[in-house]
């Protein structure tokens, strides 16, 4: 018998009968579409802009969240409460705007709060170090990824009986990079793993640095955190939408809050504080 001949036509049976394993094996399934639609939009290059949310008004918050990206639940900065928020998101669950929070902290309970009610993005300010990073990240996700528990809350009654399985996709983690040590140390709060955007807290940060926003050495400030969220591979953002244009940063500066509406809709003053079209405003109390 021709050994060569046996060993070409073994090593071709083998070739097949892989060949074949590896045709029958399924393919991987795709992932759904996200229903985080401003998570959907960073993705895909595009800059989103929030309204903010500080008052308890149903009505006011369902008519403004239909022309925005995101709505910028305010809690660091106000007296709104989750049942408060719970309520507006409620009434009107599958409007434009994605819910976020800014939480005052990266505490567990609120983080749980937040995601349990049906917000899709967690906003966590004034973050100086890699500890209040890596407590947003682990509270945010459901294991195996972090360690989000499994609670009550009408979260799966807005998006649906998959969510336990398509949450981690969906949420935004966002930080704020507020003072000089955090620009300091922007590298690696940027790079704990489950962060997905880094934004400046741009009037903060002129009052803590004590550089006016239009000076050189402020400018120095975000250019640092701007390489540094780039480096480590996140998206970057800042506070104020007047950074949306007109800056040399503008063209890679993405998630902002307030800002224009998405289809052109103007808000009228807002319980008399006379915001009216000045749509980059920043909210009241944080105003340079």
């Amino acid at each position: 018998m021709n050994l060569k001949f046996v060993g070409i036509c073994s090593f071709s049976a083998v070739a097949v009968l892989c060949g074949l394993a590896v045709a029958q094996q399924p393919a991987p399934a795709a992932k759904a579409p996200l229903y985080n639609t401003a998570k959907a939009k960073l993705l895909a290059g595009h800059q989103i802009f929030s309204f903010t949310q500080s008052k308890f008004d149903t009505a006011d918050y369902c008519e403004h969240a239909k022309h925005y990206d995101f709505t910028w639940f305010e809690m660091q900065h106000s007296t709104l409460e989750f049942r408060d928020i719970e309520a507006m998101i409620a009434a009107c669950p599958h409007s434009v705007a994605t819910p976020m929070i800014r939480l005052p902290d990266a505490q567990e309970w609120r983080i749980q709060h937040t995601t349990d009610i049906g917000c899709l993005g967690v906003i966590v300010p004034t973050v100086d170090d890699v500890d209040r990073a890596s407590s947003a990240a682990m509270w945010s996700r459901f294991p195996p990824e972090a360690r989000r528990s499994s609670g009550a809350g009408q979260a799966p009654g807005i998006w649906g009986p998959t969510y336990r399985q398509t949450y981690n996709d969906n949420v935004l983690v966002t930080l704020m990079i507020e003072t000089p040590t955090g620009v300091a140390n922007s590298y690696d709060i940027a790079r704990v793993r489950g962060i997905d955007v880094v934004i400046i807290g741009n009037n903060d940060l002129s009052q803590f640095s004590g550089y006016p926003q239009s000076s050189p050495e402020y400018q120095q400030l975000m250019n640092k955190v701007h390489e540094n969220v780039k480096k480590a591979g996140k998206i970057f953002g800042q506070a104020s939408a007047q950074y949306a244009k007109g800056n040399p940063l503008s063209s890679d500066s993405w998630m902002f809050q307030n800002g224009p509406s998405n289809d052109g809709y103007t808000p009228p003053g807002r319980g008399g504080r006379g915001r009216g079209a000045d749509v980059n405003a920043p909210p009241e109390g944080e105003r340079p």
